[in-house]
């Protein structure tokens, strides 16, 4: 099991702590694409002649949860990070977001970026998405990272959670209730970078997020959940190296999915990060960076 310690800020003598600061020394682009209709918002890092790595985020998140990573996995890989369909700063149109329309857009992205194979780095939905293309595109797919997996399991107290402050945060986009969110995303108070909440503050006072929010939370309806969940006999269908990550303070519903598809997939390792809550490799890069390297490079 790994562990690491992350010292906070202590006095006002310690730098300024930002997205920016993990991306300022990084040659990287930014930009929009089409996608089948949708103007879809990416970063992409890394020269397009090495393996290829698709980078998937959260609900409600964006391409900057994976700022902290970008620099170590694009010295290795050509890295597509996106803002998924209703997500970020990307289109919102008006129709649920299940996963087979999240499946269908990450398709698009390979294809407009000349990807036959790619590796998969996913957390939370971007996981859920990430299983799913490979258990449906196996062909698509070279080594998969699940990092506090969804789409195996779902209580209806989570699911009720989710929807109760993400709606709040969408209706009232202060910071406040932008912080109550990242408490549940970041276990260490330094780590909820403000700038970060900044991000996520100005998505949600957009008038497309506010209009399309219940399109984004439909996974977290009992009914659109349970038949986009992927069932344990497809988990066990899936062929690509896996490495799962176990984050240690996350909501318990998502370290027993972690161990469980852990369990399931044939060719999976389970990497433990104790002292990180929802979003593991934003919270303790200097753990996840090089066991991902590691691993996808092995």
């Amino acid at each position: 099991m790994t562990e690491t310690a992350i010292p906070a800020q202590t006095d006002d003598t310690e730098e300024y702590r930002s997205i920016w600061g993990y991306l300022r020394e990084l040659e990287f682009r930014q930009g929009f694409v089409d996608i089948d209709g949708v103007r879809t918002r990416f970063a992409e890092a890394g020269s397009p002649d090495k393996p290829h790595a698709i980078l998937l985020h959260g609900t409600g998140g964006h391409w900057e949860t994976f700022a902290p990573n970008l620099r170590a996995l694009s010295e290795h890989f050509h890295c597509v990070a996106i803002d998924m369909v209703g997500n970020g700063f990307s289109d919102k149109p008006d129709y649920d977001y299940e996963i087979a329309v999240y499946v269908k857009q990450v398709l698009g992205v390979m294809e407009h970026f000349g990807m036959e194979k790619a590796h998969f780095i996913g957390m939370s939905l971007g996981a859920w998405v990430s299983a799913a293309v490979a258990v449906e595109y196996p062909e698509r797919v070279d080594k998969v990272i699940l990092m506090s997996p969804a789409g195996l399991i779902a209580t209806a107290s989570n699911m009720a959670r989710i929807r109760a402050e993400r709606t709040e945060a969408v209706n009232n986009p202060s910071w406040e209730s932008l912080h109550k969110v990242f408490a549940h995303l970041i276990a260490d108070e330094a780590n909820r970078l403000p700038d970060l909440i900044a991000l996520r503050q100005a998505i949600y006072r957009r008038e497309d997020t506010r209009t399309t929010i219940d399109h984004l939370l439909i996974l977290q309806d009992a009914e659109a959940r349970d038949r986009n969940l992927i069932p344990e006999e497809k988990w066990a269908t899936i062929a690509a190296p896996t490495m799962v990550v176990a984050s240690g303070k996350d909501d318990g519903e998502y370290q027993s999915t972690a161990h469980i598809v852990a369990g399931l997939i044939p060719n999976s390792e389970v990497f433990s990060m104790a002292a990180v809550r929802h979003w593991p490799h934003f919270e303790d890069p200097s753990a996840f960076n090089p066991a991902a390297v590691e691993f996808l490079r092995r």
